[in-house]
């Protein structure tokens, strides 16, 4: 529920405590708040973040993310000023949840023939129906349900505006999370705590309380120092700089987001990710002591890990939805997955994807069809190689 008063406090640090014990108890690993600093229509006068959001985008990094670019009638992009949308806001709670498991990383040893699934999309969460397989869970609910509750005792203790985003609202989270304390923005330019690692996932409610002046953030120093792991273990070569991702280029946005074909010269790259990638985060030195989550609801689905390409490839759309609905995955859709599993089968040079790819190579999906096609050449290739 949002009320329509203003705020009848300003958050001070004892507030903010009482923030983080709320955020404990509702089931986050951390939490903080950041204020929202007032629009201004001087293009000089902008908050570094806007302009380097705008820059980004005009750089073409954002790809066919449409929804980044979305602007309002005098040309300003949404996302680079919350109060654009929002013009009652002075302040953004920020909460995390780490969805770290322990299990392999991408980066580890394999079976022949398997595939990868980023680390958030094996959640899942107990199914009394079903004690032996846990039924699948989307991070957007479960940090939406989790923000409902702090949401409402807010309301409770004030009167405030309040509105609650994952991963849909008009800001930029990890800039939010970053001057709420929660981290520093990394050269692989996810937030990273010292403790936490950078296995979070963000969500965040916009509200109308202000920020008292006796109220101190806890601005989190930058600890990747010389540090250029990450960068330089990136296949697709997506880290363009640290702190800096041409997301066009990031193996999560083409497995994820981009629709039709991929460009050739990343499909090698790409390796055997099939569902966004975890390689920048696998090699991060401070995500060595990140702590295991036992939160329910992102529980781990360990059918998930290391899947076989063979298993996904013959899923058909009932299965598909019996193993992915209400996940992460289902917004990539079958005839996406299949296209991955495709360039995956490629990559991993084994003959016995020839069947599945030959099939595929003949589907009337245009996509598919040319995917598979090339997988087909890039077997048969490195079957041919001296070393093949």
């Amino acid at each position: 529920m949002t009320q329509t008063a203003q705020p009848a406090a300003a958050w001070t640090s004892d507030l903010k405590q009482w923030l983080r014990e709320l955020a404990a108890r509702s089931g986050f690993d951390t939490a903080g708040v950041a204020p929202v600093v007032s629009a201004t229509s001087e293009a000089d006068a902008k908050p570094l973040d806007a302009q380097r959001f705008a820059a980004w985008v005009d750089a073409g990094r954002a790809g066919e993310m449409e929804y980044l670019k979305r602007r309002d009638d005098h040309g300003v992009l949404l996302r680079s000023d919350v109060q654009i949308a929002m013009p009652w806001a002075q302040s953004v709670i920020v909460c995390a949840l780490n969805y770290n498991t322990n299990a392999p990383l991408s980066i580890d040893e394999a079976s022949p023939g398997a595939g990868w699934i980023a680390r958030y999309a094996w959640s899942g969460r107990t199914d009394p129906t079903s004690p032996d397989e846990l039924a699948p869970t989307d991070y957007h609910d479960e940090l939406l349900g989790r923000l409902q509750k702090i949401e409402s005792q807010l309301h409770e203790r004030f009167a405030c505006q309040t509105r609650c985003y994952v991963d849909t609202g008009p800001l930029v989270e990890r800039a939010a999370a970053a001057k709420a304390g929660i981290g520093w923005v990394g050269k692989n330019t996810c937030i990273l705590d010292q403790k936490l690692g950078s296995w979070l996932l963000l969500g965040v409610i916009v509200t109308s309380i202000p920020v008292s002046s006796e109220f101190e953030p806890d601005i989190a120093a930058d600890r990747c120092g010389s540090c250029t792991r990450c960068i330089d273990a990136c296949p697709t070569g997506a880290l363009v700089a640290p702190h800096q991702m041409d997301a066009s280029l990031c193996i999560a946005y083409l497995t994820i987001e981009k629709k039709g074909v991929i460009a050739e010269e990343l499909r090698e790259p790409m390796g055997r990710q099939v569902f966004g990638c975890d390689i920048c985060q696998d090699v991060c030195p401070w995500n060595r002591r990140s702590p295991v989550s036992q939160n329910e609801g992102m529980l781990t689905r360990k059918q998930l890990i290391n899947p076989s390409l063979s298993w996904l490839a013959a899923m058909d759309p009932a299965t598909f939805k019996r193993w992915f609905k209400g996940s992460p995955l289902e917004r990539t859709r079958l005839k996406r997955l299949q296209r991955n599993v495709a360039i995956a089968m490629g990559n991993s040079g084994d003959p016995q994807f020839i069947p599945q790819l030959e099939q595929w190579s003949a589907v009337e999906d245009s996509v598919l069809a040319e995917s598979s096609q090339w997988a087909l050449a890039r077997i048969y290739s490195l079957s041919a190689a001296p070393n093949g």
